[in-house]
């Protein structure tokens, strides 16, 4: 019997063309949901036996949908980083393999932190709205080299935030649960500090940490508190991280200066949430990880994985990558 992958990871639906062939050559049959962001629980749980593995995006594959694919499922393929929606810790422990590309976004996540802290300094599109308006009206701006940013989770994407943050001569403040490398601190000139040291300091705070049970709802009313009026909250990370109320509530009383956010709780954002009307805030549809060569790798990657964990012989898959590319 031929092995079934379902393939609902949203960036590679609309190139199946490409990758079909692929793997159909390897011997992979293919389902294909129709998906819109993620599939849930519910709609994993229609396909429970029918695959051997998959190829998905944020979908739920927690330990009752993983429960109900077994004995069949032997191999989850995450495409991209976050493997927060997957419960990997029992995936294992019911041998069913979990494999992911890390690192795989840092570039265009980073440089979208540093497009929301230049767009917030310099008041650009609050500027353009004036002008268009008819109003000619000169709005405050501030140098990024008189400014303090503070990265909350100074890893792989963190720590590009940090060099290009340096580049402009801002003031660098970091917060991790781990320790980071003396050689990074002394050539970025960070300094490591505590949460709330952090938060009261900094102009900018970019959230840029894994979704783990120790960094749910970190961004709360009380860490919101702890902000100073003028600073702005950047999340490009993972949407639980915020407490995506209490953060309403601060940006209504002006307690903080705004927010930029391409991640939410819920997703895609619903449409009568509250930040979708308020001037201080810079919303996107979780696609900070835009970046034609970064999805083509993750692309291979995730294909390459999936694989790998279904113990398919794919010797032949670089060459075969070069005629599909």
């Amino acid at each position: 019997m031929k092995k079934s992958v379902l393939l609902s990871a949203p960036y590679m639906l609309p190139f199946l063309d490409r990758f079909s062939p692929v793997l159909k050559h390897f011997g992979l049959e293919l389902i294909v949901p129709e998906v819109s962001e993620r599939l849930s629980e519910r709609d994993l749980l229609q396909y429970a036996g029918q695959f051997d593995g998959a190829i998905c995006g944020d979908d739920q594959y927690n330990e009752r949908v993983i429960r109900a694919c077994l004995p069949r499922l032997k191999f989850i393929s995450k495409w991209g980083t976050g493997i927060d929606s997957i419960d990997k810790k029992f995936a294992l422990s019911v041998g069913v393999g979990v494999g992911n590309t890390p690192n795989a976004f840092t570039l265009p996540v980073s440089d979208s932190v540093i497009g929301y802290i230049l767009t917030f300094a310099r008041t650009i599109p609050w500027m353009d709205r004036a002008m268009k308006n008819g109003e000619w009206q000169k709005i405050p701006g501030r140098s990024l080299s008189e400014c303090t940013l503070g990265v909350i989770g100074v890893g792989d994407v963190g720590k590009a935030v940090i060099r290009r943050a340096r580049a402009f001569g801002m003031n660098l403040l970091g917060n991790d649960i781990r320790n980071i490398e003396p050689d990074f601190i002394l050539e970025q000139g960070l300094k490591m500090v505590d949460l709330k040291t952090l938060l009261s300091q900094a102009d900018f705070i970019s959230v840029n940490c894994d979704l783990n049970p120790t960094s749910y709802h970190l961004i709360n009313a009380d860490t919101l508190d702890a902000m100073q009026p003028q600073a702005i909250l950047i999340n490009t990370a993972r949407g639980p991280v915020v407490d995506e109320q209490a953060l309403i509530t601060a940006l209504h009383n002006q307690e903080i200066g705004g927010a930029a956010l391409d991640v939410f709780e819920v997703e895609p954002l619903p449409e009568d949430s509250p930040l979708m009307k308020m001037d201080n805030v810079l919303l996107a549809p979780h696609n900070s990880n835009s970046s034609p060569q970064a999805w083509e790798r993750v692309h291979w990657n995730t294909i390459r994985n999936l694989l790998n964990g279904l113990a398919i012989d794919a010797a032949d898959f670089d060459e075969i990558i070069m005629l599909n590319s």
